[in-house]
């Protein structure tokens, strides 16, 4: 690790403390830091502070940076899996696939939306929304993944892969337009995404899906090096490279998957979060890309959550809307630096 790449990695791991605590701090009433900081150490202070802190800033904050990081090591692994810089989660229809597992649990069976998003159902009803979740994603990425292995055209590939999306989430939204009424409100507030439905109880399960399927991804670095090298390098390195991309569509899948059961269907970070920790590094290595995007996944995803809570009492932005428009400059950049590239070739 160059001197670089660990400067960068500290000055993420401060900014990411110090946006966590902004988090626990700023909201619908705003709790000084001294408060946040004497609550989170169980030190005797002003009781309803530190009910508000420890009961619903914590984990909702614990949530952002999961989500975060997850969305961020997703799409890493697919822009690397199809060499592709504009591939992500929700671009290649892994959040629209999880949409539908959703939707048909909660629209299209007895469950109920109500019972689907409460999290008074516990364990039990969480594992089945994720389940459902995972499986429409994993079948989504699947077709994708039968697709890509016969056209070489990276760009054809992320251009089916927003078609199969769109259809799928057309299939949610007859899903929807035949729903109940009474459905229909808690399926759009789902739809726009947050952090905060996420209650320590459902942590339980939200926690370690996500924290092993980062684990996994850490634990894949030098895989994820080779496949960046073509799969024809990978094979002469001694690589399987049919199980290194399975295990690789996997593990996006599933990240991608938990975090739009608990969260919504989240945009853009996926995409942007591994572009800026390029950028950042100047280095495509993912030994040090993979923390870098867990650190910078998790501080995008707490801004994104401080600045829809900006409006306090007077109302909270959709998450998503905040995510789009701290990611869309990020891939308008993207875009603009890859045709320069063209041309200068």
């Amino acid at each position: 690790m160059t001197k670089r790449e660990a400067l960068t990695l500290a000055g993420l791991v401060a900014l990411v403390c110090a946006v966590f605590l902004l988090s626990l701090a700023l909201g619908s009433t705003a709790i000084p830091l001294r408060r946040v900081v004497m609550a989170l150490l169980g030190t005797p202070s002003d009781g309803t502070a530190a009910l508000v802190v420890t009961t619903i800033r914590l984990p909702r904050s614990v949530t952002a940076m999961l989500a975060g990081a997850s969305l961020g090591i997703a799409g890493l692994q697919m822009q690397t899996l199809f060499r592709n810089p504009l591939a992500d989660p929700f671009a290649l229809g892994i959040s629209s696939g999880a949409s539908l597992g959703v939707a048909l649990v909660v629209l299209g069976s007895g469950y109920g939306a109500a019972a689907a998003f409460d999290s008074a159902t516990g364990i039990r009803g969480d594992a089945l929304i994720t389940a459902a979740a995972i499986v429409g994603a994993a079948l989504v990425l699947g077709l994708v993944l039968i697709v890509s292995s016969r056209i070489a055209n990276p760009t054809t590939v992320l251009i089916l892969g927003l078609m199969f999306g769109y259809a799928v989430s057309a299939v949610v939204t007859v899903l929807v337009g035949a729903s109940q009424p009474e459905r229909l409100a808690q399926w759009a507030q789902w739809g726009f995404g947050s952090f905060s439905g996420v209650t320590w109880q459902r942590l339980q399960l939200f926690g370690p899906l996500t924290f092993f399927g980062v684990l996994i991804a850490a634990a894949t670095t030098k895989q994820l090096n080779a496949l960046l090298l073509g799969e024809s390098y990978a094979r002469s390195m001694g690589l399987a490279v049919r199980r290194a991309r399975l295990l690789t569509m996997l593990g996006a899948s599933v990240l991608g998957a938990v975090v739009t059961a608990f969260c919504g269907p989240i945009s853009f970070l996926g995409i942007a979060v591994p572009h800026v920790c390029r950028g950042l590094l100047s280095t495509s290595d993912h030994r040090v890309l993979v923390p870098a995007v867990v650190l910078m996944g998790s501080a995008g995803a707490l801004v994104a959550q401080i600045v829809s809570l900006l409006p306090g009492g007077a109302g909270v932005l959709p998450l998503n809307a905040v995510t789009s428009l701290m990611g869309a400059p990020v891939v308008v950049a993207v875009l603009l630096r890859s045709r320069r590239g063209a041309f200068a070739g």
